[in-house]
């Protein structure tokens, strides 16, 4: 039997994503984010869900655009603190030692030290409440060649973690490896 728990914010798994965007000034900043994932095939397109009170929401309506970074598991505490402190106090680049990186596709930073990059420009706005959410067109990706092999990036060499917004409010990494998708339901008994 299931057990009621009421409407919750909960949906596994539950991405890092570093969003970065310029503020007016042209100074980068970065967040972390949640509730995103991606939204369409064609035109590839990743959404993002932002409320209005924070530093970013006023970046993106500035800029129209955004990349979002996967951190590795390496970064854990460096993704932590970028959803902690905000960009209207403090330079999130320098105080945790990453390095801004100029896309050459949209106007916003990417993280160097992160595997794997989206940029994308905005095409669209829904305001849903508390938050906004942004739908970017993804113009390019890029990732690190290490992390890449014959058929795109390896989620493997990545290692991107997850967040679970409920249940210890803490980080995981990815487990194992448990069938090659359109193949393994084929049969399904």
């Amino acid at each position: 039997m299931k057990k009621s728990i009421g409407a919750k914010t909960i949906l596994y798994p539950t991405p890092v994503l570093i969003v970065g965007t310029y503020d007016k000034a042209g100074k980068p900043n970065v967040m972390t984010v949640a509730w995103g994932g991606i939204c369409c095939s064609a035109p590839p397109c990743v959404s993002i869900s932002v409320r209005e009170a924070t530093y970013t929401y006023g970046n993106l309506m500035e800029h129209k655009a955004f990349t979002i970074s996967i951190p590795s598991e390496n970064y854990v505490k460096q993704a932590d603190f970028i959803g902690i402190a905000s960009g209207k106090d403090v330079d999130k680049f320098a105080a945790t030692g990453l390095t801004p990186v100029k896309s050459d596709v949209v106007n916003a930073p990417y993280v160097a030290e992160f595997p794997l990059v989206l940029e994308c420009n905005v095409i669209h706005t829904h305001k849903i409440g508390l938050h906004t959410q942004f739908i970017g067109e993804i113009l390019d990706i890029k990732a690190d060649e290490a992390a890449v092999g014959d058929k795109g990036p390896e989620i493997d060499k990545i290692k991107p973690f997850l967040w679970s917004p409920d249940y210890g409010r803490g980080y995981y990494g990815l487990g194992r490896f448990l069938g090659k998708a359109f193949s393994v339901g084929k049969d399904p008994k």
